[in-house]
């Protein structure tokens, strides 16, 4: 008997699968077949994207930026804030967390970002991820303050007034910053960095 290659579902071969068993009902019958169409699916899939692009998948290809890579594009974001280019900055800082997603500084950048482009849910986002990476960023605690100011929410501002004060006993910009934006009743100037 000449060798032939037989397709074998859970040790059952494929031939005896369409005919199905004897006296087994239709609906087990189908279940084998899907479960054989699927198995036949994840093996193309395998094939067609290689072996290591399957087990790959939905992991970064992207490279980390290096820190001097970091530091320029931050400061071209910088740039574009202070041109008002939010959406542009925007851009390029997530750019920054996709690829170096521990950038404290990048997060409080797009929270600025956000906030100036009057997406309050995604700057209060980005501000509490830099917050996390970093509990003593100045930037976010004066920023997530302005944006507290703006949408009314006062004593959340007073929260990040008092951590700031404990981090810069002899005062520092964001706290002046911080403490302007209170003396104006929540209305913050451009970018100041």
């Amino acid at each position: 008997m000449p060798l032939r290659h037989r397709n074998v579902i859970r040790g059952v071969p494929f031939e005896k699968v369409n005919r199905g068993v004897e006296g087994a009902p239709a609906n087990d019958r189908r279940r084998i077949h899907m479960r054989a169409r699927i198995a036949t699916a994840v093996v193309a899939s395998f094939i067609a994207l290689g072996s290591s692009s399957a087990f790959a998948a939905g992991t970064s290809t992207t490279t980390e930026l290096t820190p001097a890579e970091v530091k320029t594009q931050l400061a071209k974001a910088e740039g574009l804030i202070r041109t008002e280019s939010y959406d542009d900055a925007i851009d390029v800082l997530n750019d920054i967390v996709d690829t170096n997603p521990r950038e404290a500084d990048a997060y409080n950048l797009l929270g600025f970002s956000y906030r100036k482009s009057k997406d309050y849910d995604r700057a209060e986002r980005n501000y509490k991820r830099a917050l996390r990476l970093n509990p003593d960023h100045k930037g976010a605690l004066e920023y997530s303050g302005e944006l507290y100011l703006e949408t009314d929410r006062k004593e959340l501002a007073e929260q990040q007034l008092a951590k700031l004060e404990k981090l810069c006993p002899s005062g520092c910009e964001e706290l002046d910053d911080l403490k302007r934006a209170f003396a104006s009743g929540g209305q913050t100037s451009k970018a100041t960095w």
